[in-house]
This record gives C-alpha cells, structure tokens and sequence, in this order.
C-alpha cells in the first residue's frame, strides 16, 4: 500500500491486469437469450457484439441454439463473442435473468427458476392470464420494455421501437400504394406536374414525428394531428413550417381524411389517461384505394375498423374500399436494425445492474429502472399491468423493504 498524504491506498501495487479480472468476479450476472417460439417473431435482445461487451466484463450469458437466426447471426457469431451455447430451453431458462422479445409464454414461465428475474414486451394481446398466474405462484420479478424509462423520464426502448416503426410505415406506404401489390399506383411523394401525395399522421410522437419527415422527405403533403397541442408544437419546431399541424377538430379532421392517400395512426396509448380512437365514418369517406396503416395494432388499435383484431384476423383487409394494413410489430421486418437498437439500450443497463450488486439494489437507486418493474418477487406492483389481469396491485415501497 502507498502512504499519501497520511491515507493509504489500498491496491496500488495491484497491476491494472489483475484489477481488472478481479472486477470481474464481482456481481456475475447470468443471462438467458432464449429463442422465441411466437411464429414469425425474428427480433432479439442481444447482438453478439453486445455479447461481446458482456462477457468482457465477467458476465455469464447462454444463448439457445438458433436464436440468432432470424437476424443473420449463427451460434458461431455468439460462441465466439464469448456466449454459452444451450441446446434446449429448459437449460437457458435456468439462467437468473432472462431477455425475451415477447411476453413468456406458460411453457416458458414453467421453465424459469423460482424467483428469476425477466425482461420483455408486455403486449397485452399476446400476454396470457396463465402465464402472468403462474409467474405470481413463481415469485417471479419481471420487467417491460415499455415503462423502461431514463434520468428524464424517457422511455428508451418504446421510443427507439416508435422510431423504427415510424420509418418503416412510409416504406411500406410506398410499396402498398404500387401496381405491384394491387395499390393504386401512385408514387408516394411527388414529382413536377404531378400533385403530391397526401399523409395523415394520427399521433405527434416519436413514430409520427419520424414518419412525418421521412414522407416530406419523398415529397408529400403531411398533415398530423394529435390532442397534444405541446407535441404538435415541437414537431413543427423540428420538421418547420411547411408541416401542417393541427388537434382532432372535427371539420379539420374531416377534410384531411376526404383528400388523404395515406393514414397512418401512431398515437400511443401505454400508461395514458384517455384513448382516441378515429370513428369508423372516418374512413368510410376516404378515397377509394387509400391505404391506412395502423401502428399500434399490439395496444388496441388506432381507429375502429381495426380495433381489437384477434390474432386469426387478415393482417392486410379492404374496408369500405380502403386497404388497411395491420401487422403487429411492425420493427421485426427489420429485426436487425431494431436488435442492434436494443442492444444500445440494455447493454449499459445491465452494466449499471451488474454494478448495483443486484435487483433490488438497482431498484432502490434507479428511479426509471424502477418504473420498469410491473411483478416483483410474484407481487403486481403497476397498476396498468395488472389491470389487464384484473389483479390488484401494490406499491413496490412494501415489498422492497420484506424481501
């Protein structure tokens, strides 16, 4: 130990080497990638890189065999960047904290460890009363992506998903209005001597903001509408004036559909006091052959003639001659790009919760961690989730202190 000014240091003759692998050893965490057995659901939570990142600084992680294929990584990508590669789900299930996509599925809970930490969506329409039962009678603590939020109260994930789905709805606006899926065969945006195309963005947040500029970008007319009247002014702080703006007044709202190419609804209705829902008259008086494209399809729909879709339903229908497109998780057609987003997020979240020793520790110190957690050890502790379940909840205060 070196003497300075009085106090000793202790460590100083400790080469950095060694520091390092001591650090280490400290608060391993282990971490599960299983596969998702939803079908057509490619996305991930980790990229090997990300993998990579973790490993480095001691953490364990299993990743079950071929779960990064729906993203173009094999298990060759993820051994090499330090991973455990299981064979089956129950050995990647047995791992303390699990990174799923989707909501765990009752054989997937079944296969957890008692009182095993979990992350994923909470998507309601995919989220079973037996499985969220069967994580209580587990003590399960489990997180949503969704209510993650940041030092400023941001929601990093929910917005980082809005903002890719937000630029994927005016690809896919462009490529549904083609002759080459059945669409009216207008270019979405414009050229000289042609009027542009017209889109209506129902909803000023991340995904209509993306939305909105990527179709000015092409071109076209945007009108956004929203009851918000301090998102519509920042979005046309950041797109400008040529951004036409306005709230759901209904003579407004009215014309914009009459002219519209092109709706697209993006409101967003997670932990939010009041839901609007554009009336099924609406879109009886659009043109015929305009498209809407429904981006919240996951919470309940943006407008009646799409609300509560059952998973056997046509993603893709004609209504009153509109063609409306209305695939859940829209970000998964690029599951690449949104799991290289996602790893920006959870990789230094799992650092901090590395470096907080544990759950509860990073619960106690982390105020959006917190906001995040909607079961603790099997309690309900947010009200929005288990009203879904009809289950009362509690405040997470009561339990922080027992357990």
């Amino acid at each position: 130990m070196e003497a300075t000014g009085g106090k000793q240091i202790q460590g100083a003759y400790i080469p950095q080497e060694l520091l390092k692998e001591l650090s280490k050893v400290n608060n391993r965490l282990l971490i599960g990638i299983p596969c998702e057995r939803v079908e057509g659901e490619r996305r991930l939570a980790l990229t090997p890189e990300a993998v990579d990142m973790l490993t480095d600084r001691g953490h364990h992680v299993l990743v079950e065999s071929g779960a990064g294929l729906g993203i173009n990584y094999s298990d060759n990508h993820y051994s090499e960047a330090g991973a455990e590669i299981v064979e089956t789900p129950a050995e990647v299930f047995q791992a303390d904290i699990i990174l799923k996509i989707l909501p765990p599925l009752v054989t997937e809970v079944a296969l957890m460890k008692s009182r095993s930490t979990v992350f994923s969506t909470v998507q309601f329409n995919l989220f079973s009363q037996n499985a969220f039962e069967l994580m209580v009678a587990k003590r399960i603590t489990a997180f949503a992506y969704e209510l993650l939020a940041d030092d400023m109260h941001r929601c990093p994930v929910l917005n980082v998903i809005s903002e890719i789905e937000g630029t994927a709805s005016i690809t896919i606006a462009s490529e549904m209005l083609s002759n080459t899926q059945g669409g009216k065969g207008i270019l979405l945006g414009g050229i000289p001597g042609v009027s542009p195309t017209e889109v209506v963005i129902i909803g000023a947040g991340n995904a209509g903001t993306v939305a909105a500029r990527a179709a000015m970008a092409l071109g076209a007319s945007v009108k956004v509408f929203d009851d918000d009247i301090n998102k519509l002014r920042t979005i046309q702080q950041v797109l400008g004036q040529g951004l036409f703006t306005s709230t759901f007044h209904p003579n407004v709202l009215q014309n914009a559909f009459r002219s519209a190419d092109v709706v697209i609804g993006a409101m967003r209705y997670i932990n939010t006091r009041r839901r609007y829902v554009i009336a099924e008259d609406m879109i009886r008086i659009m043109k015929r052959g305009a498209l809407v494209i429904d981006l919240r399809i996951n919470q309940g729909g943006c407008f009646e003639t799409t609300c509560c879709l059952k998973p056997a339903d046509p993603a893709i229908f004609e209504q009153y001659g509109v063609l409306h497109y209305c695939r859940q998780n829209i970000s998964n057609y690029v599951a690449r790009t949104t799991s290289m987003a996602l790893s920006n997020i959870f990789v230094p979240m799992l650092f901090q919760l590395g470096d907080a020793g544990s759950v509860p520790g990073m619960l106690k110190s982390d105020s959006g961690f917190r906001s995040g957690v909607y079961m603790y050890c099997g309690k309900p502790v947010n009200s929005y989730v288990s009203n879904q379940f009809n289950l009362s909840s509690n405040n997470l205060d009561l339990y922080l202190s027992a357990f």
